[in-house]
């Protein structure tokens, strides 16, 4: 079985569901409310780990009453938690407002993220790749791809929350996995055209585009895009970690970028059928029976 490490956030997602978001300054009312284990680096985990993958997950959680029930979800998806610390004080959280049209607006507060420490390159032993986010400090993901390249291991960031990122630090990336959004904060660039200068900085590069999919692109190469399969959105929050889970099990596997790139968007399609964010993610047999069993 493939064997990927995800150094990142842990969070208890606490959400509410609305008509329409509120504007600054304007109250509304929710028709729902509910806790749901997350964070991105926790859903990449269980995104990997239902996709196929064995997971280590290393980061930390606190010790109030959050942290053992994210602690166990993590488990409970199968992901490999010896390296997930407790820590005095609070977990994670985040707000999330979800609006009828599926569309989120997130508050992140880092909690025991922020105490998180970066792998050795032991505890990186035997995996195809390192997944990291930016939900965490900055230095502590600067020293995780640091561990990463001594021991050999390939690196896949997702650049959430988007942020101006250090040169170092793009500079220890083999694939960077951004949306629009980010890619443009990265570049400058808007749109599509983002992917290009994208490639000066890291050797390949996914930029996701929501319902229209995916676009994918390595130095020297074609780019090559794929559409989203068409789904009813019910909710899209960890749809984006959703597909960056499944595109590192499918190009561990070895599919070649197409393939995994079909696979990491089926993926990411089926997960906003589902409220929530660990609780919205498909399993490998769901996953390869949306692109008919390929």
């Amino acid at each position: 079985m493939t064997r990927l490490a995800v150094f990142g956030s842990a969070n208890m997602d606490l959400v509410a569901y609305v008509a329409e978001p509120p504007e600054p300054g304007e109250t509304v009312t929710g028709r729902r409310f509910r806790t749901v284990p997350g964070g991105k680096g926790a859903n990449q985990a269980i995104a990997a780990a239902r996709a196929g993958a064995d997971v280590r997950f290393i980061g930390a959680v606190g010790d109030d009453d959050f942290g053992p029930r994210l602690r166990g979800t993590l488990a409970a998806a199968g992901v490999d938690v010896s390296r997930l610390r407790t820590v005095p004080g609070t977990s994670g959280i985040a707000h999330i407002v979800v609006a009828a049209d599926g569309g989120n607006s997130i508050i992140v507060v880092a909690g025991a993220n922020a105490a998180a420490t970066a792998p050795e390159p032991a505890d990186l032993a035997g995996c195809a790749a390192l997944l990291l986010q930016l939900e965490l400090p900055i230095p502590a993901v600067l020293a995780a791809t640091r561990a990463a390249r001594t021991a050999g291991v390939p690196v896949v960031l997702t650049p959430a929350p988007a942020r101006d990122l250090p040169a170092d630090l793009l500079a220890g990336v083999d694939l960077l996995i951004p949306n629009e959004h980010e890619a443009a904060k990265i570049t400058g660039v808007p749109g599509e055209g983002a992917l290009a200068a994208l490639l000066e900085r890291v050797p390949e590069a996914v930029v996701t585009l929501g319902e229209r999919g995916a676009v994918y692109g390595a130095r020297g190469a074609e780019p090559i895009k794929v559409a989203a399969p068409k789904v009813a959105a019910v909710d899209t929050t960890a749809a984006g970690d959703t597909f960056a889970g499944a595109l590192a099990v499918a190009r561990a596997e070895g599919r070649p970028p197409e393939s995994a790139l079909r696979f990491a968007t089926a993926a990411a399609a089926l997960s906003v059928r589902t409220e929530g964010a660990s609780t919205s993610m498909p399993a490998r047999a769901e996953i390869l029976a949306a692109l008919g069993g390929a």
